[in-house]
């Protein structure tokens, strides 16, 4: 079984009874996972971004416990300790866990997009939330504009949204 897989059923376990938060991980998964296949990302890097995209949304469960809110602030405040002690027990390397912890830590701020897997987590948590959060398609189309820059997110966007 692959650490992707072994990720997946971890962040399953650690949102057991979370129907929502387990198919958002999910989701946001599988459109991560497929941009980055159509942009070429190289292997590591997609692998990166894989892991991240599956655990984006772990600190959610704590920012919700500590100050009764799953905003993105909170999210990424909370998430990076809890990220790193499941990643530690998936036996990940300490130097590819920092790398997922600041994705983590950092995918609901938009500015300073600087690398393929940050500028695709966000891109594919964005067209995961546009759906599931009942998004306008006025903001929707605001969002594609100002966030949307690689060419498959840019495709699967207008093929999903019609826009």
């Amino acid at each position: 079984m692959s650490k992707v897989n072994d990720t997946i059923n971890a962040m399953t376990s650690y949102f057991r009874g979370d129907v929502k938060r387990i198919q958002h991980f999910m989701k946001v998964h599988a459109v991560a996972r497929t941009i980055g296949l159509n942009e070429n990302l190289p292997e590591d890097v997609q692998y990166l971004l894989e892991i991240a995209a599956i655990t984006h949304d772990i600190g959610i469960k704590l920012s919700e416990e500590k100050f009764g809110s799953a905003a993105g602030e909170y999210q990424e405040q909370e998430g990076p300790a809890e990220a790193e002690k499941l990643l530690t027990e998936l036996g990940f390397e300490e130097e590819f866990i920092d790398k997922v912890c600041f994705l983590i830590a950092h995918h609901h701020t938009y500015k300073g997009i600087d690398n393929a897997p940050f500028r695709i987590l966000v891109e594919a948590d964005f067209l995961v939330n546009i759906y599931e959060e009942h998004i306008s398609m006025e903001l929707a189309k605001n969002i594609k504009e100002k966030i949307f820059r690689t060419e498959s997110g840019i495709k699967m966007f207008e093929e999903m949204y019609g826009i």
